[in-house]
C-alpha cells in the first residue's frame, strides 16, 4: 500500500468479484476514487494494468490457504 490512500477494510465472504461474481480476495483502489473487487484469478489477470494506471492493490489471496474453523453446533 502506498500510504497515500486511507486503509481499506478487510474483504468478507459477501464481497464478490466485479468480473465473475466469485468471492473477492483482491481490492483495487482507483486513483479517481472508488474500487474494484476481484477473485484471485481476475486479480492476477488485471493487477499489472491497474498498477500501471496508479491503482493501489490490496491482495488477500493468502487467505485462500487458511484452514476454516468449524462451525459450532449452535451456529448451524
Amino acid at each position: 500500500m502506498t500510504g497515500a490512500l486511507a486503509p481499506t477494510k478487510p474483504l468478507t465472504v459477501a464481497d464478490r468479484c466485479d468480473r465473475c461474481g466469485a468471492q473477492a480476495y483482491v481490492r483495487a483502489v482507483l486513483v479517481g476514487g472508488g474500487d474494484l473487487l476481484f477473485c484471485a484469478h481476475h486479480g492476477r489477470r488485471y493487477a499489472e494494468a491497474l498498477r500501471a494506471n496508479g491503482a493501489d492493490i490490496h491482495d488477500e489471496t493468502d487467505r485462500l490457504h487458511e484452514t476454516p474453523t468449524p462451525a459450532m453446533d449452535d451456529e448451524r
